[in-house]
């Protein structure tokens, strides 16, 4: 079983305990999607699995985030903060500016790409090296500015 889906678990335990409503209600909701791919695919989930999903549903509650606001809900708006706050929990720390250019340096040299079209490799060989601690749209904005430079 992978850690990650581990600590969730105990700490769905732990709110369930603190009588935490909040809380329980989206540790639920990140358990049942865990458990939802992992019979969808009829396997057991590794953590960077785990990190893919987290990171999914964190971009579905930004998505949302920005509708309800736009909307003028704040009561579903402020929902929507609680569990993009709750998600973040498990996350690892993000990777700063520098870097993350750094590592797209590295990797464009590693893979020797100097052109537009290999682009497709540079972010294939970055994607498991920054799961979950980067934006990949904003990752590929600094790819496509190294390789056009």
């Amino acid at each position: 079983m992978s850690d990650l889906k581990l600590k969730i678990s105990e700490m769905t335990k732990v709110a369930m305990k603190a009588r935490d409503k909040n809380r329980v209600a989206a540790l639920r909701m990140v358990n049942s999607e865990i458990k939802r791919i992992e019979v969808d695919e009829r396997r057991d989930l590794t953590d960077e699995d785990v990190l893919g999903i987290l990171n999914r549903m964190l971009k579905q509650r930004h998505d949302s985030l920005s509708q309800f606001e736009a909307a003028g809900r704040e009561d579903l708006a402020e929902k929507e903060r609680f569990e993009i706050g709750v998600i973040r929990e498990f996350m690892p720390e993000p990777l700063s500016a520098e870097a993350l250019a750094a590592l797209v340096d590295e990797v464009v040299a590693s893979t020797g790409a100097t052109e537009m079209k290999d682009m497709g490799r540079v972010m294939g060989a970055l994607k498991p090296k920054v799961q979950g601690r980067a934006d990949m749209g904003a990752l590929s904005g600094l790819v496509k500015a190294r390789l056009t430079s």
